[in-house]
């Protein structure tokens, strides 16, 4: 029976249209894969059917029966939940109380009996949890086991799932996928949005794959690949392979000492780290969201005191020098692009001389030169394939690939000796994450020293030469990336020990 189907979608924003005559039918009790690149419109598409858009043409239909759904209430009362990508949980409440909140309104909420109606709802569907755990004492794993009960507690039938592995590990990814297919034994049905193809292979029953707002391919993942997958979604072949020529260089790049930073909140975050890094090669750093990994990132760019340890740079001690740090040629690519590493409402223009605008060959006498800054940004534009008319254009206007194709023309252009790559393609589709990965592969067979933090094991496996694995704010262990397994990477991201 089909649950959800969609005939001849279309959304517009002004003379742009988002969602192109989209169709598609979602069965009941399947796990059904929505992909598509950044910009695909994707979101547009899942935020209608929550209510927080409405089609300008096309009808929803629910079990064969057409729907208007014009608030997130509705969507709702029609038994469909979405779980976003970053929680939306209290973390000073309890788990019975983050379930609850919003749906009891009366003045007795009579706590344990709710907990106990909580305990027997989530034992049934197999996500056993205590009600009364705090939620800031969970792992992320159990915390989106709570996202889910709280759906299925205001009675969804059809969850939609915003990349739901982008803060797991693989043994809670695998803990997870069992979770899915449980549910949907139970007859509950499944929008999984997801960049990673395989996980889409693994779990999915079908995939619809979108492009420029329109549907381009639907069917079943027993008849599809990856690679087939990508190129549909990018309209060109995708090269999966990374080239790494051996690594042969001894030249130590960066050396780095028993280093203790603190968090904003002023509580220890990496606790003892110690690691070189050559010149020409890529230590990937794996973990978990929220290890330690930015707080680490940003005391070695500067942008963050340290409260013990050394750090060395072409052999000279850059740890107490912060400000002086900034100016050595250094490359930063931070993990939130529209946070720390672009002004949004600047132009393409403003943003690539962010770092470089008091100096030569952009400013001279305190003037800046305007003909040397509009050369710069032709080059950078093509060099970098920044799909833009001009540089005149706000980089608020551009998709997620194309600002992370800015970051990546500021911080490269310079030719820097170190890259201090955080999440670099976070957020990014297939053909967005290669270009991203082969710039920065590019770098490192010039001969650049790159530290490359990621979630992202599989890429983390993909770009690096070494491996580090980095739990509660220390490197557990130091691997070589030919020999190392995600098995063992994953149970070490998990506070585990290899043997």
């Amino acid at each position: 029976m089909t649950q959800l189907r969609l005939e001849g979608i279309t959304k517009r924003f002004g003379s742009f249209v988002a969602n192109d005559q989209i169709s598609l039918e979602v069965k009941s009790g399947s796990i059904h894969a929505v992909l598509g690149e950044n910009g695909a419109g994707k979101t547009t598409l899942m935020n209608m059917l929550c209510g927080l858009y409405q089609p300008d043409a096309g009808q929803i239909y629910l079990n064969q029966q057409p729907v208007q759904i014009n608030s997130p209430s509705a969507a709702i009362a029609q038994g469909i939940g979405m779980i976003h990508q970053h929680f939306m949980l209290v973390p000073q409440l309890s788990v019975v109380e983050n379930i609850i909140l919003g749906t009891q309104f009366s003045l007795g909420l009579n706590l344990p009996q709710r907990a106990a109606e909580l305990a027997a709802m989530a034992a049934s569907y197999g996500l056993p949890i205590d009600p009364f755990a705090k939620v800031s004492d969970l792992p992320i794993g159990t915390q989106q086991r709570v996202e889910i009960l709280k759906a299925l507690h205001r009675q969804a039938k059809l969850l939609i799932l915003d990349e739901p592995t982008a803060v797991l590990t693989p043994p809670e990814i695998a803990t997870f996928f069992t979770v899915l297919r449980q549910l949907a034994a139970q007859q509950h049905t499944i929008i999984f949005i997801s960049h990673k193809l395989d996980e889409v292979i693994n779990l999915c029953d079908t995939v619809t794959v979108l492009r420029r707002g329109r549907v381009v391919a639907s069917t079943t993942t027993a008849h599809t690949t990856p690679k087939t997958l990508a190129e549909l979604m990018v309209g060109r072949e995708i090269n999966f392979q990374l080239e790494k020529p051996v690594q042969t260089n001894t030249t130590i790049a960066l050396n780095v000492s028993q280093l203790h930073v603190r968090d904003d909140r002023n509580l220890p975050a990496v606790q003892g780290v110690s690691f070189q890094l050559r010149a020409g090669e890529i230590l990937g750093v794996a973990g978990v969201d929220g290890n330690g990994q930015r707080e680490l990132a940003d005391a070695i760019a500067g942008l963050r005191a340290i409260t013990n340890g050394t750090i060395a740079y072409q052999g000279k001690e850059i740890t107490a020098d912060t400000s002086n740090r900034r100016q050595l040629n250094l490359g930063y690519i931070p993990e939130d692009r529209q946070k720390m590493g672009l002004i949004l409402p600047f132009s393409i223009t403003r943003n690539l001389i962010l770092k470089a605008f008091n100096r030569l060959p952009f400013c001279r006498h305190w003037l800046l030169q305007k003909l040397a800054i509009n050369r710069h940004t032709d080059w950078a534009i093509q060099a970098f394939d920044i799909r833009a008319t001009s540089g005149k254009l706000r980089v608020s206007q551009l998709s997620g690939g194309n600002q992370q194709k800015v970051v990546l023309a500021r911080e490269l252009s310079g030719k820097p000796g170190l890259i201090i790559a955080m999440q670099p393609t976070r957020g990014l589709d297939v053909g967005a994450t290669e270009y991203v990965q082969q710039a920065l592969l590019a770098e490192r067979n010039r001969g650049t020293a790159i530290l490359y933090i990621s979630t992202e094991l599989e890429e983390v496996l993909a770009m690096s030469d070494r491996i580090a694995v980095m739990y509660a704010g220390q490197f557990v262990e130091i691997l070589d990336a030919a020999r190392a397994t995600r098995e063992t990477i994953g149970l070490l991201m998990a506070g585990g020990q290899h043997n």
